[in-house]
């Protein structure tokens, strides 16, 4: 039991309540454990498998994981964390979106142990009565408790009605599936709480909460994010996981290890203190991308993608530290040629585009060819002008 629970404790940052789940671990039967997405994107990255993996290591301790694809509530717009109305999706975006979660998700979870289920399953069939009968669960005082909602309330800024439907239908997700666990991201604690809330109200015993941490982007500011472009695709190719894991910074990549890697706690423990008496931190950094690359493509896949980095860094002479720029992308995002010049990597615009002409630029190590590539705030590389100039670029 304390092994479990320790297991289950790693890297979460609240529990409500640990005893609760001792007791459910006790009954001998596995958990029904929930975690909920809603398709905006059409590709889960790393911040999705966060939750994703924490579903996993309850699988490995015989638990059922509820894979719950939020096709209704994707048409509302998860208001968490927001300060504005977000625009709903169309039911014909979610549905394209939803296929493709559904096609990745069995690259981190059991599928036989593993139920992907779509809250438009029940959801769809509640009347408006009984959406009315939902809503009184609930006061609108309760509602403008959650920070996000607050905050917009006391600067004025609108909040639709249908947005206080979200945490609603969410909690009622945990009633449709009888959940005994819930996992969520630290934002997610309201809706969470919601659950275990309609649980009583229906007669149900209440879910235990689990939230993790929100994984910050290739940035290390950002919750990592499609739309603000410092995310690591699970489906990208593994030449683009590997380099995008080994540009982000020293300090991110413990963040990283610590929320992503599946090795045991004592290597982690091992890899910080050999960095301490003096190794490098890169050749761990090299570990967990391959780690990474492996999970999702296969070890020869891994393998081939840590050789193409050498080839193309290290025989390259990239230096040990890198010098680190913040830029400013602005809201239609910052030019190859601009980006370039005010790094220090080139004297001018005009030369910039000259070495781009030549293939002499190269971002994570893949050269440029489109002299109109513009990057956006969030995104994060390593930026090479011929063979010595090197700079880490942060788009801010």
């Amino acid at each position: 039991m304390e092994a479990a629970l320790a297991q289950i404790r790693r890297g979460c940052e609240e529990l409500i309540s640990e005893d609760e789940l001792a007791r459910k671990l006790a009954r001998g039967r596995p958990l029904r454990v929930k975690a909920g997405f809603d398709p905006t994107a059409p590709d889960l990255h790393l911040g999705h498998t966060v939750l994703l993996n924490k579903l996993r290591q309850f699988q490995d301790l015989g638990h059922t994981a509820l894979f719950l694809i939020g096709d209704f509530t994707g048409m509302i717009g998860d208001p968490s964390g927001k300060n504005a109305t977000r625009p709903p999706l169309t039911r014909e975006e979610i549905e394209a979106n939803a296929r493709t979660y559904a096609e990745q998700v069995f690259k981190i979870l059991k599928p036989e142990q593993t139920e992907v289920v779509f809250n438009s399953t029940w959801m769809d069939r509640l009347t408006a009565a009984d959406m009315i009968r939902l809503a009184a669960t609930y006061t609108v005082a309760r509602m403008l408790e959650r920070d996000d909602f607050a905050k917009r309330y006391r600067s004025h800024q609108p909040i639709a009605i249908h947005e206080f439907l979200y945490p609603l239908v969410q909690g009622y997700d945990s009633v449709a599936l009888k959940a005994d666990v819930e996992l969520g991201g630290t934002d997610q604690k309201f809706n969470l709480l919601m659950g275990r809330e309609l649980q009583k109200h229906y007669g149900q015993e209440p879910q235990v909460i689990l939230t993790m941490p929100l994984l910050e982007g290739l940035d290390g500011v950002n919750k990592m994010s499609k739309s603000l472009g410092n995310y690591v695709g699970i489906n990208e190719p593994p030449q683009e996981i590997f380099g995008k894991l080994m540009s982000v910074s020293d300090e991110l990549m413990w963040r990283y290890i610590e929320l992503l890697s599946f090795q045991p706690l004592e290597t982690l423990r091992r890899w910080k203190e050999e960095v301490a008496q003096g190794r490098n931190p890169r050749d761990v950094k090299v570990e967990f991308a391959r780690e990474i690359v492996a999970r999702f493509h296969g070890a020869e896949a891994a393998a081939r993608a840590h050789a193409e980095f050498e080839a193309r860094f290290r025989e390259g002479a990239l230096p040990e530290t890198l010098p680190e720029v913040s830029l400013e992308a602005g809201s239609e995002g910052l030019p190859i040629a601009q980006l370039l010049k005010r790094a220090g990597l080139t004297a001018s615009t005009s030369e910039a585009l000259r070495v781009i002409g030549q293939g002499g630029v190269r971002l994570n190590g893949m050269r440029v060819t489109d002299a109109q590539l513009r990057l956006h705030r969030g995104e994060t590389v390593v930026a090479q002008v011929g063979k010595r100039k090197f700079a880490r670029v942060v788009l801010v």
